[in-house]
């Protein structure tokens, strides 16, 4: 097998990560062994990497309900000025929000997000168009970049979504929030978004339910400052509390937020101090992140990839078989009726003309399942991209499934896929292990072993 170029993507990543985070700069060489390991498959092209399908960014997104809420804390919490442009709680973009040393805001269309990989929602145009479409071209109608300068930027990107109660849950809208709950790091969930039944909110409720396990929840209150006694601000936390775990939302940390918009130093208020000590952990939590969709993508391959192709070899090998046995018959059939009206046998066990029969037979049955083969995988090749756009893959099955296609494995019976060998599924087991092994480093960066030393050797 040909050596797969180092794609730029990861190239980039492991100099951002050379100085500061060696977990990471390993994670980036591992996803390299792990983008050969496919590239043998045929299951990405050379310059294509499996780990852009995954942001690298620190991220928290921002949900709320159709109330200012979740805009003005966006101002006070960001030092803004002004009320953003397109944070409001009519926006119907997802907006992507990043630190820049410029005094004024700039904002820029979502083909900025579609084009840059060190964003969220890098080649997100595409699974768009899957998707739904001619909606793909229509990027800039779903995403945005604003530009804020803001301390509390530096360093991690903020995803503020379009209001639940004024947004439709459209099939791009669907996708672009599980997008963005998949790869934040911390999600702020404003609580006037179960204000309002919509048909969004449900489906927030379900997304929220299936990451809820992961601690990357939070839930702010809006209240006004007559609240804040310990005894009422209590109360209105319980109540919270109690009114979600009937939706099935049992974990998530509730912090109460004053009404930004008559506080007199709203910059700076206790409340804010929780969330900055939650945002300081969250490079760790994009640390463990990747380690996770990285161990997924190992995973992914032999659980979901390898299967998918089997099943699309099986039901190839099943009709071109079939279609062979109809030609089979057919032949058989012209014999029998050759015997009966004027007598074949004698002729077909004759030394000379019965093999020369049987020749013929093999002349016409080889190249017509040949053709068959060839035929049927067709079908087949359109069936398996239509399950990787259900999948959300990006591995091609199709051109895996192709691979398929030699003269030796179009005559016989096989089940595995081309190159799916002992060697590759030990390289994966190998690449699995070196992930744990970076777990296991991450773990030993925020405490020490039996009390040894991380770097302690035996």
């Amino acid at each position: 097998m040909a050596d797969k170029t180092v794609s730029k993507y990861l190239v980039n990543l492991e100099k951002h990560f050379a100085n500061d985070n060696p977990v990471l700069l390993n994670a980036a060489k591992v996803f390299h062994e792990l983008d050969q390991v496919e590239y043998d498959l045929g299951l990405i092209e050379n310059e294509e990497t499996t780990a852009s399908k995954y942001s690298w960014w620190p991220v928290v997104s921002l949900i709320g309900g159709n109330s200012t809420a979740k805009s003005r804390f966006i101002n006070s919490y960001l030092s803004t000025d002004q009320l953003l442009s397109g944070i409001q709680a009519s926006s119907h973009k997802f907006t992507v929000l990043l630190n820049s040393n410029q005094a004024t805001p700039a904002t820029l269309p979502g083909t900025a997000l579609d084009v840059d990989h060190r964003y969220p929602f890098y080649q997100i145009s595409e699974k768009i168009e899957q998707l739904q479409e001619g909606e793909g071209r229509r990027i800039n109608s779903y995403l945005e970049l604003k530009t804020i300068n803001s301390d509390r930027l530096k360093g991690k990107l903020f995803i503020d979504a379009p209001n639940v109660s004024a947004t439709s849950a459209t099939p791009v809208i669907s996708m672009l929030t599980t997008h963005i709950l998949e790869n934040s790091d911390l999600v702020l969930v404003f609580c006037d978004v179960f204000e309002t039944s919509t048909s969004l909110m449900n489906e927030l409720v379900q997304q929220i339910t299936s990451h809820q396990d992961t601690n990357k929840f939070i839930y702010l209150i809006d209240a006004p400052a007559a609240t804040f006694y310990p005894t009422k601000s209590s109360e209105i936390i319980s109540s919270w509390q109690r009114r979600l775990a009937d939706i099935g939302l049992n974990t998530g940390q509730f912090i109460l937020l004053p009404n930004q918009e008559h506080s007199v130093n709203a910059q700076n208020t206790p409340q804010f101090t929780e969330i900055d000590l939650r945002l300081a952990n969250v490079e760790h939590d994009r640390s463990y992140r990747i380690l996770y969709t990285l161990e997924k993508s190992i995973h992914e391959i032999e659980n979901t990839v390898v299967p998918e192709v089997k099943e699309g070899i099986a039901l190839w090998k099943e009709r071109v078989n079939m279609s062979s046995l109809i030609i089979l018959g057919s032949i058989a059939a012209l014999i029998v009726f050759a015997e009966l009206q004027i007598g074949v046998i004698d002729l077909l066990i004759d030394p000379i003309i019965g093999p020369i029969a049987i020749l013929v037979i093999i002349a016409i049955m080889m190249p017509s399942h040949l053709i068959m083969s060839k035929m049927q995988a067709k079908f087949i090749v359109n069936k398996l991209k239509i399950r990787q756009k259900e999948l959300h893959l990006m591995e091609n099955l199709g051109e895996m499934f192709e691979s398929n296609l030699t003269f030796s494995r179009m005559l016989l019976n096989f089940s595995e896929p081309a190159g799916w060998n002992k060697k590759n599924k030990a390289r994966l087991t190998q690449l699995s292990d070196k992930t744990k092994d970076l777990v296991q480093a991450l773990n030993d960066s925020f405490s020490t072993y039996n009390n040894r030393k991380p770097n302690s050797s035996d």
